[in-house]
Order: structure tokens, then C-alpha cells, then sequence
């Protein structure tokens, strides 16, 4: 019955010790998330290329072959297989990132994603932004626009190819 007493004394002190540590790591060391002549550019886009390949009708013989539930189908056939994504990101025309994308999945048919992080100084820059979804060698979704960029916010480049291509919204990080 004697120890009670140290015992509260040993878990006050304990705690104390543990509340002074959280407490100090809490502020000390600062963070800072960019440094002062930064911006930083997220490039985040999640797209499926065109399908490789010509789709092709099935002669009615081959229908006759297939089991009554894949019939119901209909008598067109497209390769599953989808074309590699390449994007390219340029700022004030140095290449700043160039990727080529290959679709998700076991058969390759499901969208390409990317989501990068690329910091930059500050300033007015002139971007450009690419993307290619079919085998050949130009871009489809070509998009330049001059930003300024300021320290400390971050640029998101999206894509949409639906709306027409590429987004660029700026956004306040504090």
C-alpha cells in the first residue's frame, strides 16, 4: 500500500515527460513546404487510349459457334488492347516531364494514370501541355497557356477529354 504514492508520482512524471515531447515536436523542426521562390505543378490525369486494332463483323458462322448468351451481344468484334498514353509537359519551351503511359490491366484495355509532383521557380511562364492516345506520332490534346505562377501555390494540370483536353486550375496552398 506504501508504492500507491510513487506510483502516481512515476505516471505524472511520465506524462509530463510525454506531453513535453509531443509538445516540442509539434513546432520544432519548422516545415515548410516549399521553399519561398517555389510553386509546384501537379500533373494528374487517369485516361484510356484509343483501342489498337479495327473492329471487324462476325459471319454468321461464327455466331452459330458462340453459346446463346454471347450472341445477345450483337456481331461486332474490337481488340481489347488500348494504346500507350505519352504526355509531355513543357514550361518556356524546356521539356520538363515526358511519359509514356502503359494502359492498367491484365489485357492492357484499361486507362493509363499518372499523378506527379514537379516543383518550378516562381514567375510568368509560358506551359504546354500533350497528350497522345493512338499509335502514330502527333498529339491529339495540345494546350499552352502563360501563367504567372506564384511562390508557394500549386498549379493542378488535368485532363478531361470529354471537355476538350487539358485543365489548368491554380490553387492557394495556404
Amino acid at each position: 500500500m506504501t508504492n500507491k504514492p510513487l506510483q502516481y508520482i512515476g505516471q505524472g512524471l511520465f506524462f509530463a515527460l510525454f506531453m513535453g515531447v509531443i509538445g516540442y515536436f509539434s513546432t520544432y523542426p519548422a516545415y515548410t513546404h516549399l521553399p519561398p521562390d517555389e510553386t509546384l505543378i501537379k500533373l494528374s490525369l487517369r485516361h484510356a487510349g484509343q483501342h489498337v486494332g479495327e473492329c471487324r463483323e462476325r459471319s454468321p458462322e461464327e455466331v452459330a459457334k458462340l453459346p446463346a448468351y454471347q450472341r445477345k451481344g450483337g456481331t461486332t468484334v474490337c481488340p481489347r488492347g488500348r494504346a500507350d498514353v505519352v504526355v509531355e509537359l513543357e514550361m518556356d519551351g524546356t521539356q520538363l516531364y515526358h511519359e509514356v503511359l502503359r494502359p492498367t490491366g491484365l489485357a492492357h484495355s484499361s486507362n493509363s494514370n499518372i499523378y506527379r509532383r514537379i516543383p518550378v521557380k516562381a514567375g510568368v511562364h509560358t506551359l504546354k501541355a500533350r497528350l497522345k492516345d493512338h499509335p502514330g506520332s502527333d498529339f491529339n490534346y495540345v494546350y499552352e497557356e502563360t501563367l504567372t505562377l506564384a511562390p508557394g501555390r500549386i498549379l493542378v494540370i488535368d485532363f478531361k477529354a470529354a471537355t476538350g483536353g487539358f485543365i489548368f486550375k491554380n490553387k492557394n496552398t495556404m
